[in-house]
């Protein structure tokens, strides 16, 4: 490494702390989602989409474990994207890679603008565009410098979300068992099945729910990307994955149980406030509207701060395997992929400005070709645990850290998300994002033969020994 302090390095760095990562782990699944849109799931389903979540939270359960099982074998800030590269081949993980990129990169936009929107009602004395540029500007400065930045902010606003729903599950128990003293006439669970019963829109509605609430869970493994520039990746990663189900029941299953056993599912004050603002009115908490927009915006922050973070790292790896221009994979002596960083966040701009230059046009036909990405990710990520786990065993090598009932389990994942993207095919509610992600995919996987078939072949498994 050269002796210039003001050098590039050749590595990132592990300047992620523990503290950081268990943080980031714990937290890092709650979106803004959760507390606004899942109303909507709500509607769709009644009070079975608990079921939807528990499903949802399942497939990605399995997913996780089998990401982390790959990441303990080799941790890489590619994550997902190098391992489709070593087990399926290069052009799978160009593919899934500049997907998620792309993914990423217009959730950036989508977030800076929620918040924007919450700034400009709170003080309207200036646009909301110029909220959304100062919101994109601060948290692009904090992944530029070092990525303890990144870190750091991550970990309050995580722990921001974690004590708001501890809070928020505290309050909804007391108020069922009747001990809430602001509400004592509302007590039980009689909403789960007084009002058209448990599955008031039958079982087909259940399936839809889970369509909804997978893009909840998208961004969980951001771990196993972060763990790479911390001090002991294997041990954050195990942890990481050890901890996803608990996340999952307290977070999702818990607090939506109690949604539904407070309110009814068909309430319109659950679209109309959102979903926790409109448990905390009904239990006559006083400033549900200022709390509840301070933990959003805090949720947008984190998802913003997050994405920025996970597009950069992704580019970076990219960059890294000759999938991307080289200066991508150019870090400064703090080890952070500056260039990576500001192409993500130029990429986020432009969303943006797209959305206000040319409102629910051009900006609206983008994100729609992210509706199926979190699938085809999660679809890869399971394809290559099934070939680098089989090509391991074929060795005789012993991993530490496994996926359960191999292969059983992988290929019942496998089929379940086959299964969920033909639904979504046939579905006249999500045919038209899904043929749009898979025209994106298309393009992209014409991109990564034009870009690979240069490059000496080396078959798959024998890029596993590499």
């Amino acid at each position: 490494m050269n002796s210039n302090p003001h050098a590039d390095s050749t590595k990132l760095e592990h300047g992620l702390s523990s503290r950081q990562v268990t943080m980031i782990t714990i937290g890092g699944i709650i979106g803004a989602g959760l507390f606004i849109g899942s109303s909507s799931a709500i509607a769709l389903a009644g009070p079975a989409i608990i079921i939807s979540y528990a499903l949802t939270g399942l497939l990605v359960f399995l997913v996780m474990r089998m990401l982390g099982e790959m990441a303990v074998m080799q941790p890489d800030s590619g994550s997902f994207s190098t391992y489709a590269a070593k087990a399926i081949g290069p052009w799978a993980g160009f593919s899934i890679g500049w997907l998620y990129w792309w993914f990423w990169v217009l959730i950036i936009p989508v977030e800076a603008i929620a918040g924007a929107d919450i700034l400009h009602a709170w003080f309207p004395m200036l646009p909301s565009w110029c909220y959304a540029i100062l919101i994109l500007a601060g948290l692009s400065m904090t992944n530029l410098f070092n990525v303890k930045n990144f870190g750091e902010f991550e970990f309050w606003f995580a722990l921001i979300k974690v004590v708001a729903i501890i809070a928020f599950i505290i309050v909804a128990t007391m108020a069922i068992f009747g001990w809430w003293p602001l509400a004592p006439q509302i007590s039980g669970i009689a909403k789960i099945y007084d009002n058209n019963g448990f599955m008031p829109n039958g079982f087909s509605a259940v399936l839809y729910g889970v369509l909804v609430t997978i893009f909840s869970f998208f961004g969980a493994e951001v771990v196993s990307i972060a763990a790479a520039e911390s001090q002991d990746p294997q041990k954050q990663i195990r942890r990481a994955t050890n901890l996803v189900i608990y996340r999952i029941a307290i977070f999702y299953l818990l607090s939506i149980f109690l949604v539904v056993a407070l309110v009814s599912w068909d309430d319109p004050g659950l679209k109309q406030m959102g979903t926790f603002q409109y448990v905390l009115h009904v239990l006559n908490i006083p400033g549900t509207k200022a709390i509840m927009d301070i933990v959003v915006f805090v949720a947008v922050c984190s998802c913003m701060n997050s994405g920025l973070y996970i597009a950069s790292r992704m580019l970076y790896s990219l960059g890294t395997r000759g999938d991307a221009p080289a200066a991508a994979a150019k870090l400064t002596h703090k080890g952070v992929p500056k260039i990576a960083v500001l192409a993500s966040s130029v990429a986020g701009f432009v969303g943006a400005f797209a959305n206000y230059a040319f409102p629910g046009q051009v900006f609206g036909f983008l994100l729609s070709t992210t509706g199926a990405i979190a699938l085809i990710v999660y679809l890869v990520i399971a394809i290559s645990q099934y070939r680098m786990r089989s090509h391991y065993e074929a060795l005789g090598q012993q991993l530490d850290f496994k996926m359960w009932c191999f292969p059983w389990l992988t290929w019942l994942v496998i089929f379940f998300i086959l299964l969920v993207l033909a639904f979504m095919g046939f579905s006249e509610n999500y045919r038209y994002e899904t043929l749009l992600t898979f025209a994106v995919t298309t393009v992209i996987l014409i991109a990564s033969v034009l870009v690979t078939r240069k490059r000496t072949y080396i078959k798959p498994w024998r890029q596993l020994d590499k």
